[in-house]
């Protein structure tokens, strides 16, 4: 059986917005493992729009607006936010202040994923198993 992996905010977006080359080699080859799998998360879609709305991040229009459309075309899986997640992630004694990053470092730990990150702040999260780009 392969590992199921969440992917973070960033890495879906270079993933689905070409080119890829931010993604390491490494990184592309476990995810394309067979019997592997890939999520997106809410928190994601969320974070994105946000990002948009506020004007930091233009070129995401379309991917916000055809969200769906590329979280299937990549083959992910949508991963939904519970209340279980989101009180996790209050919880977690962790010295990281990002909500984003707390709810998909919560998502990754109460569902048991590997976490795709560039992000070296993830190192830290506990109970998070990271996929990082060393």
């Amino acid at each position: 059986m392969g590992v199921t992996y969440l992917l973070d905010t960033h890495v879906f977006v270079w993933l689905v917005s070409p080119p890829t080359g931010g993604v390491p080699e490494h990184v592309m080859e476990a995810l394309d493992v067979p019997g592997s799998r890939c999520v997106v998360s809410a928190v994601s879609a969320f974070e994105v729009a946000t990002k948009v709305r506020l004007g930091k991040f233009d070129a995401a229009r379309d991917l916000v607006a055809r969200w769906h459309h590329y979280v299937d075309r990549l083959g992910a899986q949508r991963l939904d936010l519970s209340s279980e997640h989101a009180i996790e992630a209050g919880r977690l004694d962790w010295d990281h202040r990002d909500p984003f990053d707390r709810l998909l470092a919560a998502q990754a730990h109460i569902d048991g994923l590997t976490f795709v990150t560039s992000d070296t702040a993830f190192d830290g999260a506990p109970g998070v198993s990271v996929l990082g780009w060393n």
